[in-house]
C-alpha cells in the first residue's frame, strides 16, 4: 500500500505561524523532502524534530522526485516542504504532486502560510477574483509578452518579485498598465519589517528608483477598471503609433506626448518604453 505525501506549509517569516498539525505531521512522516534542507533543518531543531532529509528542488526535481515518488510506492510518508510557504504554489512541488496523481499515491495538503493570500488579503484591492501570476520571465520579450496578455484583464493581479529584479518590474508594469493603476506593494510579510505600502505603479517606481528595495515583495496590482473603454488601445500599439511618427521625423519627445493624447497613456510611460525598445535591439 503507498504511503501519503503531505504537503506541508512553513512560515514565510513568523515561526509563530506552525500550526500544531504541521508540527505533528513532521514528527509523524517516514522522511521530509525538502527545497533546502539547511533552512528546513533549522525549522526542525526550533521544534525538537529529528527526521531523515532528502534534496527537492528545481534542478533536481526529475531525479529526486523520482526517488521520492519511489519510497511513496514502498509505503513510506513523506511531507514535502519549501524554504518558506505552501508547497507545490509557485514552486516545483507540483511535479511531484502530479506524479502522485498519476500513481494513484494520495497527497494531503496542510492548510498554512501563504504570501499569495496574505499579501491579497490586506491589500485593500478587490479579492472577489483574482489570478496569481507568480514571477515574470527573465527574458524581456517572454516578460513583456505575459504583461501584454493582461492589459484587459479585470481581476486582481498578483506577481512575486526579488528585491534585484523589482525595477525592471515596475518598469514594464508601468509601460503596460498606466503609471495609475493602483497597486499594493507588499513587502517583507510576517517579518520584522514587514511593510505594506497602496500607492499607484508610477509612484512606487519612483519610489525604488531613489532607494534599492529590500526584502522579498508580493505586488497586488488592480485589474483594469469596469469603466475602462474597451476600445483603448494597448500599449503595444500606442508604441507603433510613436515609431510612425518618429520614422516621419518628429522627435521623440512630441511624438510621445502626441499619442499620449490620443490614447490615455501617460507621455513618460511611452517615452521610457519607447527609450527601452531602442536599447534592446
Amino acid at each position: 500500500m503507498a504511503g501519503t505525501l503531505y504537503l506541508v506549509p512553513t512560515p514565510i517569516g513568523n515561526l509563530g505561524d506552525l500550526s500544531q498539525r504541521v508540527m505533528d505531521t513532521l514528527a509523524e512522516v517516514d522522511f521530509i523532502a525538502a527545497e533546502d534542507t539547511r533552512i528546513s533543518v533549522k525549522i526542525l531543531n526550533h521544534l525538537g524534530i529529528k527526521k531523515p532529509m532528502v534534496s527537492y528542488y528545481r534542478h533536481n526535481a526529475e531525479n529526486s522526485g523520482a526517488t521520492i515518488l519511489g519510497r511513496l510506492m514502498a509505503g513510506e510518508s513523506c511531507a514535502l516542504v519549501t524554504d518558506a510557504g505552501t508547497p507545490a504554489i509557485s514552486d516545483p512541488g507540483e511535479l511531484l504532486v502530479q506524479s502522485c496523481a498519476q500513481a494513484d499515491i494520495p497527497v494531503v495538503a496542510i492548510p498554512g502560510p501563504c504570501a499569495l493570500v496574505t499579501a491579497l488579503a490586506v491589500s485593500g484591492l478587490p479579492t472577489g477574483r483574482f489570478t496569481f501570476e507568480g514571477f515574470l520571465s527573465v527574458t524581456k520579450k517572454q516578460r513583456m509578452e505575459h504583461l501584454h496578455s493582461l492589459q484587459t484583464e479585470r481581476r486582481t493581479m498578483i506577481f512575486y518579485e526579488a528585491p534585484h529584479k523589482l525595477l525592471r518590474t515596475l518598469t514594464d508594469l508601468v509601460a503596460c498598465f498606466g503609471g495609475e493603476r493602483p497597486v499594493s506593494i507588499c513587502r517583507e510579510l510576517t517579518k520584522l519589517h514587514e511593510e505594506v505600502w497602496k500607492t499607484t505603479l508610477a509612484e512606487a517606481l519612483h519610489r525604488y528608483e531613489q532607494q534599492p528595495p529590500k526584502g522579498e515583495f508580493v505586488l497586488i496590482v488592480a485589474g483594469m477598471p469596469e469603466s475602462t473603454d474597451e476600445t483603448t488601445r494597448s500599449m503595444e500599439d500606442a508604441l507603433q503609433q510613436v515609431q510612425e511618427r518618429v520614422a516621419q521625423g518628429e522627435r521623440l519627445t512630441d511624438a510621445c506626448k502626441a499619442v499620449a493624447a490620443e490614447t490615455g497613456y501617460r507621455k513618460q510611460d511611452l517615452y521610457q518604453q519607447a527609450i527601452q525598445e531602442r536599447e534592446s535591439e
